[in-house]
């Protein structure tokens, strides 16, 4: 279980939601509208005010870098900090089985990142994302770079999480993407968020 009481921050203002082990939201909202705000403050990457829980414990009571392994941001830009993709995995073996899982070559952890395409190190990312087996995962447009065939694998992979019981935040503004993901939406917009029917969204977006 994954409780939010009234979180807010700098162009959030407060928002509050329970989200239970494998289950979805959505979050879709005009650009600039704050979602990549409410997962940095969901993530405790800046400054917030409120309270979150993960599975029962106060997210003050928990060392700052076990709840990001456990509650995990997958940012849209993601970060590197190694030259090479396979530096930035703990277990090579379920890097290959990763990177497979994501439609890609388990060569290409043996490159240098700076090499690699757009698609290839989003989904990278999102690999090494899976690979600290988080509770939460916050996902960030996991997709936007990728063409039809890796976004469906990509999907799947995702899911498969959330089966097994991983909780998911995901951003996105394709509404059919956001149909197929989540069964619940959060709506973002001016810094205000609220959960409403998806049947109400359509046509809303404007970005």
């Amino acid at each position: 279980m994954f409780e939010v009481d009234a979180l807010s921050r700098s162009g959030l203002a407060p928002v509050s939601f329970v989200l239970k082990a494998g289950e979805a939201l959505a979050v879709r909202g005009p650009s600039g509208a704050g979602k990549s705000l409410l997962l940095r403050a969901l993530a405790d990457l800046d400054p917030s005010v409120g309270l979150v829980w993960l599975e029962g414990r106060e997210r003050e009571t928990i060392p700052a870098p076990l709840w990001r392994r456990q509650v995990c941001y997958i940012a849209a830009e993601p970060g590197w900090w190694a030259d090479l993709a396979r530096d930035h995995f703990p277990d090579l073996a379920e890097a290959r089985n990763l990177a497979e899982e994501f439609g890609l070559s388990p060569q290409l952890l043996d490159q240098p990142v700076a090499r690699l395409s757009t698609g290839e190190r989003q989904r990278l990312a999102l690999a090494r994302g899976l690979a600290l087996h988080p509770r939460v995962l916050l996902l960030d447009e996991p997709t936007a770079a990728l063409d039809p065939n890796a976004r469906s694998l990509a999907e799947a992979a995702l899911l498969r999480r959330r089966e097994g019981g991983c909780a998911l935040v995901w951003v996105t503004h394709d509404p059919a993407q956001a149909r197929r993901v989540a069964a619940r939406l959060l709506w973002v917009e001016a810094g205000c968020v609220r959960e409403i029917s998806p049947d109400l969204v359509e046509g809303r977006e404007s970005a």
